[in-house]
């Protein structure tokens, strides 16, 4: 197992790695909106937030030689379920190949630090 490692994305909070890769996928832990520059939670509104994430999410998956084209299935946690179509706006203009990565939206109590949404993704290394 390759653990991934960047610094264009925020470091973890906590005791896990930004990704791995194992027989060529990449297993790329959940994003916040945290600004990797200064480690805060992006301000504004869920459309910000959601784009720092996916922003955070594509920097992961470049440091494992891939991107979000690669992705394949992609997990969203949102603390209010009546934002998701503000999110998936935004989730469409960053994942646009077709077909789509398959993808679960789930709603959760919290999240890390106050965030409002947080995304996960598995990929697939470009052969």
């Amino acid at each position: 197992m390759r653990e991934i490692r960047t610094t264009d994305a925020p470091e973890p909070v906590g005791p896990y790695s930004q990704a791995v890769e194992q027989a060529g996928l990449v297993f790329a832990s959940g994003q916040i909106p945290l600004d990797p520059a200064s480690g805060e939670i992006v301000s504004g509104e869920i459309e910000c937030q959601t784009e720092r994430v996916l922003e955070n999410l594509a920097a992961v998956l470049r440091a494992a030689d891939c991107s979000l084209e690669d992705v394949v299935r992609t997990t969203v946690y949102l603390v209010d379920l009546s934002l998701f179509p503000r999110v998936n706006a935004v989730y469409a203009r960053f994942f646009t190949r077709e077909p789509q990565p398959a993808r679960a939206t789930i709603q959760v109590a919290a999240l890390p630090l106050g965030a409002q949404v947080e995304i996960d993704a598995i990929a697939c290394l470009p052969t």
